[in-house]
């Protein structure tokens, strides 16, 4: 059935279930470097045909993009919110929204396996991945700003600095997540955190 209620359930709120699986399995799949990221790998993890498949996405692509869109969208949303409660500090608010950022690796390592490493092997998604770590670099300029008041620099030097800091932050963490950088999440935290007020300061 494609409209009305099934056991009590409207096909939107169905169709909206079967595209959670598919974006769960998407990411289970993608961040298995044993397993060969395909559609029918997708469909298989999720339990769905590939009808369903096309019912949410327009191909493999568009899948493994809203992927990496939710993963961006989870690290700024959890990061702002660690850094509010962190208080008015501009050194604690850094660390607060850093170790919210590493927390949710540790949590779920797939994630920081697919957002900075997986993404760049595919052609199509690597401008995508530019495009959200430039958010991301810009956010953390707006954040700057809000977070140690007006000083005498630019607006271009916070972007500069922004992307700076962004950049160093995906290096640091492939590192750590392929295991060539032996480090704890507090030292990893730590780091960043002193790089990121240094930048700003």
């Amino acid at each position: 059935m494609q409209s009305g209620v099934y056991r009590g359930v409207s096909a939107a709120d169905r169709a909206a279930e079967r595209r959670a699986r598919l974006l769960e399995a998407g990411l289970t799949v993608w961040a298995d470097p044993d397993t060969r990221t395909t559609m029918t790998a997708v469909c298989a993890a999720a339990g769905l045909s590939e009808r369903y498949f096309y019912e949410s996405f327009s191909g493999l692509d568009a899948l493994l993009e809203a992927v990496m869109d939710g993963i961006a969208a989870e690290i700024e949303e959890n990061s702002r919110r660690a850094a509010e409660h962190a208080g008015a500090d501009p050194a604690a608010r850094a660390q607060a929204s850093i170790r919210a950022f590493v927390q949710q690796l540790l949590d779920d390592p797939r994630k920081g396996r697919v957002a900075i490493v997986e993404s760049v092997a595919v052609p199509k998604l690597r401008r995508r991945r530019t495009e959200l770590l430039r958010h991301l670099a810009h956010q953390s300029a707006l954040e700057a700003r809000e977070f140690f008041g007006p000083r005498d620099r630019s607006e271009n030097a916070d972007e500069t600095a922004g992307l700076l800091f962004v950049g160093g932050m995906a290096e640091l963490v492939t590192a750590w997540l392929d295991g060539t950088l032996r480090a704890s999440a507090d030292e990893i935290v730590d780091a960043a955190a002193r790089a990121l007020v240094g930048l700003y300061r």
